[in-house]
């Protein structure tokens, strides 16, 4: 996969990511105190993670050459981690 191609796929998994956390915090605005203060909870313990991956694709925009793939494990890591913060914070809603 070629780094333009990479940086676009990255760029739609943390939009999509952050899109779906603001509905989920939508969602825990209309539900009980106690599942509110829950998700507040997680969702703060989620935004350094969300802030690594975006410092991590910033990384990846300015790089060039070879240098984008040293950086390419680095921002799936941030990635799947996120993800699976992520799932957590969901799976609490199901």
């Amino acid at each position: 996969m070629a780094w333009k191609e990479y940086q676009e796929k990255m760029e739609a998994q943390l939009k999509e990511l952050t899109a779906k956390l603001e509905e989920l915090k939508s969602k825990a605005a209309k539900a009980t105190a106690d599942v509110k203060d829950e998700l507040d909870k997680k969702a703060e313990a989620m935004k350094p993670k969300l802030e690594a991956a975006q410092q991590k694709l910033q990384e990846l925009r300015a790089a060039s050459g070879p240098a984008w793939e040293k950086l390419k494990e680095g921002s799936e890591k941030a990635l799947a981690d996120l993800k699976k913060t992520w799932e957590s914070m969901k799976s609490k809603f199901d």
